[in-house]
């Protein structure tokens, strides 16, 4: 599948006050690597965590837009709020679009389908206007269980708030150089990050599962992730809030779900039944398998 062939961003009409706002934040992201020190690359790796961990992949991901699992309301509160510093807008926005993405995967209607061009999918769905934000009236259909909640509104609304007052603080803190790398630097590699998922996951990679889409694993987007790069495995079961099965598919954001269990913070996590996974995955990949059924009594992996 080619990148840029046919891609349907070269034909459309592009929104520039968001391609603006994105090539200022790229110019800035590389000005960091002119005012490098240790502190600041140790801030953007914690805020990258921070973002796209405990944020995107933990929060937005597999428990706002899957409900994989249940946390108490002010743990599900400071999830969501760190998924805003990765500026991929609210919550409402990103988990309607990416419900709206499984419900149409590689069909039509799906917001950020590789039939449309790998560069539509990475980011020209976004810098053309098909991103679900510039739709909101479309919005509420999807996320009936967000709508509800006073804190997703609002958050949703001022998702740009969490971000500007973590820039103000690092600055204070830390200085110029500590600000372009955790905040600037820290979030494009994170945008293309997600992105990636969006696109080199549905164009390259393996397939384990019979999904009927173009869903892959791909091991190097799962390390840039903390583990959403197994994404055939999440097409599969989207429920399940484990997405690394074999032994080898390091996740995450999976231990980092199995850490707040430990801590009493999380249940009714959902899985793939354990005689499906572990004990056949382990030895050997299932190529062409069915999707696994669903359990949600975690083994003892």
């Amino acid at each position: 599948m080619s990148f840029l062939e046919n891609d349907k961003t070269f034909s459309r009409p592009v929104i520039w006050g968001v391609t603006i706002f994105f090539i200022a934040l790229h110019i800035l992201a590389i000005t960091a690597f002119f005012f490098f020190s240790w502190k600041a690359l140790i801030l953007a790796v914690i805020t990258y965590w921070i973002a796209g961990s405990l944020g995107i992949g933990m929060g937005y991901h597999r428990l706002l837009t899957h409900r994989g699992y249940k946390t108490p309301k002010w743990v599900e509160y400071i999830l969501t709020t760190c998924g805003t510093l990765a500026i991929e807008g609210g919550p409402i926005a990103w988990v309607a679009t990416h419900r709206v993405h499984h419900q149409n995967t590689d069909k039509e209607g799906d917001p950020h389908s590789p039939n449309d061009g790998g560069f539509f999918a990475h980011m020209g769905w976004i810098i053309t206007g098909k991103a679900m934000h510039a739709r909101a009236e479309e919005l509420l259909p999807f996320v009936p269980d967000l709508r509800k909640d006073k804190y997703y509104v609002w958050v949703s609304k001022y998702h740009w708030v969490p971000p500007v007052v973590l820039a103000v603080v690092i600055f204070a803190l830390f200085g110029w150089s500590a600000l372009l790398w955790a905040v600037f630097l820290r979030t494009v590699v994170g945008l293309h990050s997600t992105w990636l998922v969006n696109s080199a996951t549905h164009m390259w990679g393996s397939q384990r599962f019979l999904t009927g889409d173009t869903s892959t694993n791909s091991f190097w987007v799962a390390m840039l992730t903390f583990g959403e790069g197994w994404h055939n495995n999440h097409h599969a079961s989207p429920q399940a809030a484990k997405h690394g099965l074999a032994w080898y598919e390091i996740d995450l954001n999976w231990y980092g779900i199995r850490a707040l269990k430990a801590l009493g913070l999380a249940w009714d996590i959902k899985v793939q039944k354990a005689k499906q996974t572990a004990a056949d995955l382990a030895s050997a990949p299932l190529a062409g398998a069915e999707p696994p059924e669903m359990t949600t009594a975690i083994s003892g992996d």
